[in-house]
């Protein structure tokens, strides 16, 4: 019954529709999504739309066609509560506009935390599970930079870079968009990270509480996790990953595709520098990815870590080219220690690794063991 990605008005749900009877539509067999909308377009409540199932099914073959039972959708709910989750309808002030809009949009969603973050002008961060330390690095400058920029950081708990992002981004609010329930937490090891989340975010899924995540779902997953997005960020991505799938996603959806981009000979930077060659922006920290979005951010940088000194200038009030220079002008062919180089610039520690990376890539800068620099 499932139409794919067609494009349906999606009317507010009749008064006598309540939780129970928007679970029991979206969880009746073979009804998906997009199916759930064109149902409600067409009968005008999800009510109606229950109803006609069965006589819907018969038309098309299905015989003894059942919907899904009032007790399975009232366990669900009562799993939700169970869990601290609240359940979201497309109908609700609460859904986040932007996810609302694209085709095939969840009718519902489990949260698990403050349903406030989702519409916080959200930007996706995500990049390979087996990331380097360098995309890690980025990672943790991008999203901090982002948050204190004003962006809520969305990624999709996965190992590597999503878990790089959410840690930096707990300190000013991110979503974790999860491919199994809510309170199932895939990977194990982030466990501590999705409580925290839970607590200063948001933890998401359209499915039922205690699912447990399948392949199947991971596709889905990332279709929410761009459309709830402004734009979306990809760090380190090799070709054919689910990484790029979220990026299709997000061009399909009308969002912004940013990458950064990486070495050529490096497999995990051959998602990216394929973006950028098909159009995706280039980007090298938060402050390009501002720039792109047309904002300048309004929070205050925080002092380079560990260095006691004051904060520098805002990355988004620099010129990546001037702290590419600076940069420059503290090497010589006798390596320097990399912290120094960072400490000396007196600048936000994310805004100096990303001109670092950038110098790396360009061929004018040579990392050498033990953590130093020197001139390319």
């Amino acid at each position: 019954m499932d139409t794919g990605h067609l494009s349906f008005s999606r009317p507010p749900l009749s008064g006598a529709d309540d939780d129970l009877t928007v679970l029991r539509l979206i969880r009746s067999r073979r009804v998906g999504p997009s199916t759930y909308h064109r149902l409600v377009a067409e009968h005008g409540s999800a009510r109606a739309a229950l109803d006609a199932l069965p006589a819907i099914a018969a038309a098309a073959g299905i015989m003894d066609y059942e919907a899904c039972p009032e007790d399975v959708a009232a366990a669900e709910l009562a799993a939700g509560r169970k869990v601290g989750a609240r359940l979201i309808r497309c109908d609700s002030p609460l859904y986040p506009p932007a996810l609302q809009e694209i085709d095939g949009a969840p009718p519902v969603l489990w949260v698990r935390g403050d349903p406030a973050w989702l519409t916080r002008d959200p930007v996706a961060v995500i990049g390979a599970r087996n990331s380097s330390s360098l995309g890690l690095r980025m990672a943790r400058g991008m999203a901090a930079g982002l948050g204190e920029a004003g962006h809520t950081v969305v990624a999709g708990l996965a190992r590597g870079i999503d878990t790089a992002a959410h840690n930096a981004a707990l300190p000013t609010g991110t979503i974790a968009v999860m491919a199994g329930g809510v309170d199932v937490i895939y990977p194990a090891e982030n466990v501590v990270l999705a409580a925290q989340i839970a607590e200063k975010g948001a933890l998401l899924s359209e499915q039922p509480p205690g699912t447990e995540p399948q392949a199947r779902h991971f596709p889905t997953r990332n279709r929410i996790v761009s459309g709830l997005s402004l734009a979306v960020v990809v760090i380190e991505a090799a070709h054919r990953s689910g990484t790029l799938i979220t990026a299709k996603n997000a061009l399909d959806q009308g969002r912004e595709v940013m990458a950064v981009p990486g070495h050529p000979m490096d497999a995990r930077a051959g998602g990216c520098n394929q973006l950028i060659r098909d159009g995706a922006v280039l980007v090298r920290n938060s402050g390009d990815v501002c720039a792109a979005l047309g904002r300048t951010g309004d929070a205050a940088p925080r002092a380079a870590p560990g260095t006691g000194l004051p904060p520098g200038p805002a990355p988004e009030s620099i010129q990546p080219v001037e702290v590419e220079a600076r940069i420059l002008s503290r090497l010589g062919p006798s390596p320097c220690d990399e912290n120094d180089v960072i400490r000396d610039l007196g600048l936000p520690a994310a805004t100096a690794s990303a001109a670092i990376l950038s110098l790396e890539l360009q061929g004018r800068l040579l990392r050498v063991p033990g953590g130093r620099l020197a001139l390319g």
